[in-house]
């Protein structure tokens, strides 16, 4: 039978590409690789009888191309207020095991990995406030994320963007920001004023829920 799972609440992204992420528009990446973080927080979950609700999930993410052709590296982090069962529960949903095969994120970019790292179980502290387009994820001693207002280049005044997916396996719609992010341990990646996206996220095995 088919695990049943949700996943509500607010995602925070960057990557190594330029505002806006040719990725999302089926082009090639700014710099012909792509290096990326992502966190998470869980609002509103549970994988089967497994409570999620209030949990913190994280993944640093290499891809030597273009995502599609593979060859990637992921690192999951997960939450060490997790106990077990939700340990277990969340690094099935981020390996993709828990998906239809291609409807969400987890799976289309777990089937890209070469390597995946060894679990780490961490502090992952997180904020973020979507509207604003400002927010920060922060693993001590892993990662480093923070995002902030694109800028516009004459004025300095915020510059908002939004990106809508409607067939998307990640989100429907996502506000675009500026991001930093400083990470250490197996997969290295230090930029700054590159691509983010903050989205809420509302998604099950089968993709993204209107």
């Amino acid at each position: 039978m088919a695990n049943k799972w949700l996943i509500k609440g607010p995602e925070i992204v960057t990557c190594t590409c330029d505002f806006g992420c040719p990725c999302q528009f089926n082009s090639l990446p700014t710099h012909g690789h792509c290096h990326a973080a992502a966190g998470i927080r869980i609002d509103e979950g549970h994988f089967d009888d497994v409570n999620l609700s209030g949990l913190k999930c994280a993944v640093v993410l290499a891809w030597p191309q273009a995502i599609h052709l593979g060859h990637g590296q992921a690192l999951p982090i997960v939450d060490e207020r997790a106990d077990d069962r939700q340990r277990n529960a969340l690094l099935k949903i981020m390996s993709g095991q828990a998906s239809t095969p291609g409807a969400t994120f987890f799976d289309v970019f777990a089937s890209t990995y070469e390597k995946v790292h060894d679990p780490l179980f961490k502090p992952i502290h997180f904020e973020v406030d979507i509207e604003a387009r400002t927010g920060r994820f922060e693993i001590p001693g892993v990662a480093s994320c923070s995002a902030a207002p694109i800028r516009n280049a004459v004025t300095n005044e915020p510059h908002r963007v939004r990106i809508n997916l409607p067939n998307g396996f990640e989100y429907r719609t996502a506000e675009i920001a500026s991001g930093n992010l400083k990470t250490r341990g197996p997969i290295q990646i230090e930029f700054q004023n590159r691509h983010c996206h903050l989205v809420m996220l509302n998604i099950g095995p089968d993709g993204p829920i209107a």
